[in-house]
């Protein structure tokens, strides 16, 4: 069986493209590395926020449609967006979230990592989580946030479920995830090595079911390899009766789609190409890039685009 490496990317909704670069960026110091617009709606902008070069397990992708009312949190959704930063860190970003007036809640402890919960201006629910493998990979240094101190991509997400058991199967049986415990209301599930987007939490909530909107996220993708690894997964979701989507080319990745039985829209995305394709590193999100059969209608679509300072 192909097991995954763990988290590609995962997707939300925002209610303003200029609120979320400022709270992306400044406030948390991601980069920007690709802004571009989702391939099914051209008229609205697809962010891309990352480490330097969007590494696979780093990348937080936005579709900001403005003025949409944000969601409702409830079950059949991913929730509460894990980011990695040094254990020795997290003092420092409690500060910051402090001195930057963005509420947070105190240090808890959770799988002997500590975290922090938070919410972007949107209302999304986000964590910082100190763990001692972040330490390990080299931060981006945006000139305010020191490198030490830089999140450093996924730690993981929570999926709210009313029944955790069929998605789990999925995660053990098509994805190659592997049981790691349960704590406080949490069962994890890691891949790979479960350091860098490696960790699932499943939680079993009673309450409504959520509703999709601006603060929501949309899907999480998983990583595959390449177009063969990405392949033979599905093979495995076919064993347990579950269809996946043709493969989609984002320009970037290429994708298939699949909805998992708890509700919760899963993607598998191919590592590569990745977003140093079609700009260099130095000049990253930067600028308008489109794909080919977009590229005819740039003046309009440019001119349509909400602006982003």
């Amino acid at each position: 069986m192909v097991t995954s490496a763990g988290l590609h990317h995962i997707t939300a909704a925002a209610t303003s493209a200029r609120g979320n670069v400022r709270f992306y960026t400044r406030e948390l110091g991601l980069r920007l590395v690709k802004r571009t617009v989702n391939f099914d709606d051209p008229g609205t902008w697809h962010l891309y926020y990352g480490d330097e070069i969007g590494s696979p397990g780093t990348a937080l992708t936005f579709f900001p449609w403005e003025g949409i009312p944000r969601g409702r949190h409830g079950s059949g959704q991913a929730e509460e967006i894990g980011f990695a930063v040094p254990r020795s860190s997290i003092a420092w970003w409690s500060e910051r979230l402090s001195a930057r007036n963005i509420a947070h809640d105190q240090p808890v402890r959770r799988f002997d990592e500590t975290v922090i919960a938070f919410k972007d201006a949107d209302g999304m629910l986000l964590e910082l989580v100190g763990t001692d493998w972040a330490g390990d990979i080299r931060g981006w240094d945006n000139g305010d946030i020191p490198a030490e101190h830089a999140i450093r991509g996924f730690s993981g997400v929570s999926l709210w479920l009313t029944d955790t058991a069929r998605t789990a199967e999925v995660l053990t049986r098509a994805l190659g995830y592997r049981s790691a415990g349960k704590d406080n209301g949490r069962q994890r599930f890691v891949a790979g090595d479960g350091r860098l987007g490696g960790a699932i939490d499943l939680r079993k909530v009673d309450g409504p079911a959520g509703g999709f909107a601006g603060g929501i996220i949309h899907h999480i993708a998983f990583r595959a390899a390449d177009d063969g690894e990405q392949a033979a997964m599905v093979r495995a979701l076919r064993e347990l009766r579950i269809g996946a989507t043709e493969q989609k080319d984002r320009n970037y990745f290429r994708s298939v789609y699949f909805r998992e039985p708890g509700g919760v829209l899963f993607e598998i995305a191919t590592d590569i190409p990745g977003f140093t394709i079609d700009e260099p590193v130095e000049s990253l999100g930067t600028e308008l890039r489109l794909p080919d059969w977009l590229e005819p209608h740039r003046q309009q679509i440019a001119a349509a685009l909400p602006p982003l300072a």
